[in-house]
């Protein structure tokens, strides 16, 4: 069964049982889809990124994330209205071929392809750098090492997949736990090197809770990178076809989103910031490694980069798992290769991780390049590309509610908050974030590329049209409909 068959199955229970006809198998349960959710939240954003964001921002980072957090908790509950709908594989661009047309669908799905390339290359990246924590090797050899491991357990099932991404997710909660605990020991005990200066008056006594040059205005710049920490939670929606019970277990894991936010990374930054002033924190450092070392504990500084490190292969085995599957999906719709459509017997697809592994393979030759600006030269690139699919996901719910709430299509029984109007707000809050990366001249390149890249794709989007006009990839969905009747 094709996705463009599946699209006619709008009761929730025949659109659960879509993706053994897709050829997945329903392989991840409960407990792992609750850890993918949350370890999707817990990335190198967080552990890597938040150390130039503080370095800019002062302590309103915290306010950063917080703002920032809501409007993602609108945009995964947009998507889960849209999962219980209809949960299929390659949900976005299922979604925009639906509500927003044929080559929004080609578009979204080949660019949130990229994003996870992208990102892929981001992560490995970040693990290369942590490892230069305890050995003087090159950063391209970790980043070769880590990407073919990767890769390989990508292959064996989906199954091994899932079970990476528990434990990986659990390394990372726990550390965070952990760590909010150390500090409120410190904050309340007075034990470490930091005991007799910890306080919270640290969130504003040192040049005021918006402490950065310019302000609320630095604070506004910091937005690129506070989006790119969340990158990733969508990913919910991708395991949507190999979940065993999408219906019940999709719901409470976009649930969690707003406690998870509270604690990773609201409760996580203010206790750092209250131990350890934020003035002594610097780009390109994990500010979680950083307060570790200022408290003299050396062997807690070692264990979170372990922690940092393992964040950064699960970022990274995220993309080499979504990547594939969201080049099949294209390539079920006619919307590229036929030769990506191909499952191994584990129902994983080799030929698109394969070739996603292969472009990840560039990561290494930037690490060997240019490995001190190697991370920021591409997280530009991911957030850019990431944040299509959240505009994607709130312009296809919007399109969706309005045609439920007329009866053309049956209602979800997982309705997003706020209906249309907070998924309105989020898409004014996402316009807003590419602003000011326009504003800032280390972020703007990714804005050069964006031009280049839809040109690639509607270039491409005509040639595949004009090879197979009366192709059903490139018809609006009624007329898909009627063909397959």
């Amino acid at each position: 069964m094709t996705s463009v068959q599946v699209d006619k199955q709008h009761d929730g229970n025949e659109a659960a049982d879509s993706a053994s006809g897709e050829g997945y198998h329903r392989a991840l349960g409960a407990r792992q889809i609750q850890m993918i959710a949350i370890g999707g939240a817990i990335g190198t954003g967080l552990f890597l990124g938040a150390g130039k964001g503080i370095s800019i921002a002062g302590p309103s980072l915290i306010l950063a994330y917080a703002i920032a957090g809501l409007v993602i908790f609108f945009i995964m509950r947009a998507l889960g209205e849209l999962l219980m709908y209809r949960p299929v594989s390659g949900s976005f661009s299922e979604y925009a071929r639906e509500f927003i047309g044929p080559f929004a669908g080609f578009a979204t799905g080949w660019t949130y392809w990229l994003f996870w390339v992208v990102t892929g290359i981001t992560e490995v990246t970040a693990a290369a750098t942590y490892m230069t924590y305890w050995w003087d090797i090159p950063q391209w050899l970790s980043a070769l090492v880590f990407t073919v491991i990767l890769y390989g357990a990508n292959l064996i099932s989906v199954k091994l997949f899932g079970e990476l991404e528990f434990w990986f997710s659990m390394v990372k909660v726990t550390a965070i736990v952990g760590m909010i605990l150390i500090c409120a020991g410190i904050l309340t005990l007075g034990f470490s090197d930091a005991g007799d200066t910890a306080s919270v008056t640290h969130l504003w006594d040192l040049g005021g809770f918006f402490a950065g040059e310019n302000g609320i205005g630095s604070t506004l710049m910091t937005l690129q990178m506070v989006m790119f920490a969340f990158l990733a939670v969508e990913l919910v929606g991708v395991t949507a076809g190999e979940s065993k019970d999408p219906k019940t277990v999709l719901p409470k894991a976009i649930n969690t989103v707003p406690w998870r936010i509270a604690v990773f990374y609201v409760g996580a930054l203010i206790m750092i910031l209250s131990v350890v002033p934020w003035t002594e924190f610097k780009p390109g450092v994990s500010p979680f490694v950083a307060a570790f070392e200022k408290m003299g504990l050396g062997v807690g500084a070692a264990i979170v980069n372990f922690v940092v490190l393992t964040a950064a292969l699960s970022s990274c085995n995220s993309g080499m798992y979504s990547t594939g599957r969201m080049l099949r999906d294209l390539a079920l719709n006619g919307q590229g290769p036929k030769v990506f459509t191909r499952l191994t017997k584990s129902g994983t697809p080799l030929v698109g991780t394969t070739v996603s592994a292969a472009l990840m393979m560039v990561g290494v030759w930037i690490n060997y390049q240019w490995p001190g600006e190697a991370f920021n030269y591409v997280v530009s690139f991911a957030t850019i590309s990431g944040m299509w699919a959240w505009i994607v996901i709130l312009i296809c719910q919007i399109r969706y509610r309005i045609k439920a709430d007329r009866g053309e299509l049956p209602q979800s029984s997982f309705k997003a908050p706020g209906g249309i109007w907070f998924s309105a707000f989020s898409l004014a809050f996402l316009v807003m974030v590419v602003v000011t990366m326009g504003m800032d001249q280390n972020n703007r390149v990714a804005l050069y590329g964006a031009p280049v890249w839809g040109l690639l794709l509607a270039v491409s989007y005509l040639v595949l049209k004009a090879r197979n006009p009366e192709g059903s990839a490139f018809a609006k969905r009624s007329d898909r409909e009627s063909v397959e009747s």
